[in-house]
């Protein structure tokens, strides 16, 4: 009888304390939701970096002032350390402002276009050419040279719309986009433009990185907006002897220097592991960068603010990383893991936020184990009240995804992303397209995500 006794005493002592550390976990996250909703930073630090640094392509003028910008901006916040890592990166440039043309018979419309981030220039005159239209790579490959030769190629493959997550149907839509003007000039094609990688139909093109193979003739490559695609496509349909002219002055200068910028807060039991949590400084040089990634980099440092402002102490180091170079390189993230590599310091888990600032619906894990999975996911209860119900096995991101083969767990900080794709790459992704509460309400949940997963 004692023994039970003492065995149900046991029990109710065991389930006391997890109820306990439950509410004790519920109370601070929802200290961090109160002080990023009352008193966040985020906000007005993005409208800082849009309207003051603005444009921040990687070797350009604007890059060099974020790191400056972020560099200043986190010494102001009492951390145990601030330092930047040198890295070189890519440095193209676009030159002047891209024209485009739709030539059917005498007529002669302008439609929105930009050169494809690393596309080599048009000759100064611009090309003009016939033009065909293809869906995939493998309509290119069955028309042949002889169809091919000479001609200017039309990618008009669409973001499939049925796609609930947005990113998937990015994803299925983006080898156009990367390869296109390479599988095209294996053909003999002059010349590539594509239906840029929007969800919406707008007069807004949109931009990205391409790359070119070894042993093919570069052509350049642009991007149409997807209205003036669906006025090609339809054009070509009435007149398949359309042509199109496009003229562009981009080039590709040597690498420039650079660094990714890295604030620390030392752990109080366990300084020598790691947790990062951070987004890409740069951008693309059409806008202002705000959703991409200037939303995931103010929500890193607010992440930092909430655990200065609450005093709550770490028990493993944690890191806020500003990376360098995501759009055309990923040299940041690479450099970060190989000083990693070198130093002989251990990550544990990795956070990246930068898919948009938009309302948060939870986190993708790559890299842990199913009892790791499982212990996450129970969080949910925890997260839950805040609108975070999707915690699943998926992409951690593209800066952390380096940290991977040391055995670092990522996470990707997943939003609401139906409305990504119309300001992704794009002209319009600036500043008033941010909603405050909803960035606000990231950072917060970033906070308390790296709050419980340091208490592991």
């Amino acid at each position: 009888m004692k023994k039970q006794t003492t065995f149900i005493t046991t029990i109710l002592l065991s389930l006391s304390l997890s109820t306990f550390a439950q509410d004790n976990d519920s109370t601070v996250i929802r200290k961090f939701f109160d002080e990023s909703l009352a008193r966040g930073k985020s906000y007005e630090w993005l409208r800082d970096l849009t309207a003051n640094v603005g444009p921040r392509l990687s070797g350009s003028e604007g890059a060099k002032k974020a790191v400056q910008w972020g560099k200043a901006l986190l010494e102001t916040g009492g951390y145990d350390r601030v330092f930047l890592q040198d890295v070189m990166v890519p440095h193209w440039v676009r030159g002047a402002k891209e024209e485009g043309y739709i030539l059917n018979g005498k007529q002669k419309t302008a439609v929105p276009l930009v050169a494809l981030g690393g596309s080599i220039a048009t000759p100064k005159k611009g090309i003009t050419a016939e033009v065909i239209e293809v869906k995939n790579f493998q309509e290119l490959r069955a028309l042949g040279k002889e169809k091919c030769a000479g001609k200017i190629i039309f990618f008009n493959r669409p973001m499939d719309p049925t796609k609930i997550n947005t990113f998937e149907a990015y994803g299925q839509a983006g080898d156009q986009r990367r390869s296109g003007a390479n599988e095209a000039s294996k053909l003999g094609a002059i010349g590539v433009i594509i239906r840029s990688l929007s969800s919406t139909e707008n007069d807004y093109p949109h931009t990205g990185s391409m790359a070119y193979g070894t042993g093919v003739p570069l052509i350049p490559a642009a991007a149409l907006s997807t209205k003036a695609a669906t006025l090609l496509s339809n054009t070509l349909k009435e007149n398949p002897a359309t042509k199109f002219y496009f003229k562009q002055s981009c080039e590709t200068l040597p690498d420039a220097p650079s660094h990714n910028v890295v604030a620390e807060i030392k752990g109080s039991e366990h300084p020598e592991e790691i947790i990062v949590v951070g987004g890409h400084l740069d951008s693309w040089d059409l806008a202002q960068g705000a959703h991409d990634d200037g939303t995931g980099i103010v929500q890193s440092i607010e992440v930092a603010r909430l655990f200065k402002t609450l005093n709550i102490k770490p028990k493993h180091t944690i890191r806020i990383v500003l990376f360098m170079n995501e759009e055309n390189g990923t040299r940041g993230g690479i450099k970060y893991a190989e000083l990693a590599k070198q130093n002989n310091e251990k990550h544990i888990f990795a956070l990246e936020s930068d898919n948009g600032g938009f309302t948060p619906r939870g986190f993708g894990v790559q890299g842990a184990s199913a009892e790791l999975l499982t212990k996450i996911q129970s969080y949910r209860t925890l997260l839950a009240p805040y609108g975070l119900h999707e915690i699943e096995r998926g992409g951690g991101g593209v800066d952390i995804g380096p940290l991977a083969p040391q055995g670092t767990v990522l996470v990707g900080f997943k939003p609401d992303a139906q409305r990504y794709f119309e300001y992704h790459h794009a002209s319009n992704d600036t500043f008033e397209t941010v909603n405050q509460r909803e960035l606000e309400l990231g950072a917060a949940s970033m906070a308390s995500l790296i709050y419980l997963l340091d208490k592991l």
